[in-house]
């Protein structure tokens, strides 16, 4: 049987946004012309976790940025390379002749700022004359810009900290989200009358700005329903101090624990705060409930 050809998109992708989704929209136009196999070859940690000892938090988790690339732009082959002291020594060209030969690469997809390999050596005009020798097409992607801003995962990191999500929807090209399997948690939305689910942010992945957001619930079967999401301790019921992620869904009756569901977040509508009784909490609740249908009524929510 013949091996499959790959043409490559190589980065670490936090987040996709649409600086990547660029290198994506290559890889598979390049595949295409050439009869090879659009992929995608990233890290499963990001390298400056080791580089400069401290820990980036990232947009996404591995699995989160292998699901955005699937959903959003239909490549199917992604590849995680564990980025290991040995990976982080190791001379670029050493590192390009490995995953050349393991992945039968025809062709390769890198951002203008791409690095690999001992102190980052391998730079973009490097690996653009590699692959001339070796009989690779190459591709450089230039900046990206929007707003006159360079599209970058270190400023979109800053959007989703501030709770700035309409702007980092925009960056991003797709609204930032979060899949996790459904939790039990304090049964508010039972005493509410609306189904409510717990989700929580993986180890490693920054979490936005504390408060509620008008947001959107995706089910396993596509389906998918307004929510009012709070992101915080929740002060009101609970004394501890692990960050939560609470949605109450609009329209939907049933229960979800132990399903798979996508969260994705729209605009933020206020701060997280303690309330007095439980009463006032519900009150504010319903309030943020018809904030969020309006918001989704004049046609928010759509990421051009």
């Amino acid at each position: 049987m013949t091996e499959i050809k790959r043409v490559i998109a190589l980065g670490f992708f936090d987040g996709v946004h649409i600086g990547h989704g660029a290198l994506l929209e290559k890889a598979k136009a390049r595949a295409k012309e050439l009869g090879a196999v659009p992929s995608v070859l990233s890290f499963d940690i990001h390298p400056d976790n080791l580089v400069f000892g401290g820990e980036v938090p990232l947009i996404n988790s591995a699995i989160g940025r292998e699901e955005i690339i699937r959903r959003c732009y239909g490549i199917d082959n992604v590849v995680f390379m564990h980025f290991s002291p040995h990976v982080m020594r190791m001379p670029w060209r050493e590192f390009m002749d490995s995953i050349r030969e393991e992945l039968n690469i025809c062709g390769i997809v890198i951002g203008h700022d791409f690095s690999c390999g001992y102190r980052g050596e391998g730079k973009a005009d490097k690996i653009q004359a590699y692959c001339a020798e070796a009989g690779l097409v190459c591709d450089v992607i230039p900046p990206v810009l929007l707003d006159g801003r360079l599209v970058s995962s270190t400023y979109i990191r800053e959007l989703i900290l501030q709770g700035r999500m309409e702007e980092a929807n925009r960056f991003l090209g797709h609204p930032h989200s979060l899949a996790d399997t459904v939790h039990s948690g304090y049964h508010l939305g039972t005493k509410m009358g609306t189904p409510t689910i717990n989700m929580y942010f993986p180890e490693g992945v920054l979490v936005p700005r504390h408060g509620v957001y008008a947001a959107k619930v995706f089910l396993e079967n596509g389906e998918n329903f307004v929510a009012v999401t709070n992101v915080g301790v929740r002060p009101t019921v609970s004394e501890g101090q692990r960050v939560n992620v609470e949605s109450h869904l609009l329209d939907y009756s049933g229960n979800l624990y132990g399903r798979q569901a996508r969260l994705e977040f729209y605009h933020f509508i206020r701060d997280e705060r303690k309330f007095a009784s439980g009463e006032e909490l519900f009150r504010q609740i319903r309030q943020d409930a018809e904030t969020a249908r309006a918001y989704f009524a004049r046609g928010k929510g759509e990421v051009p």
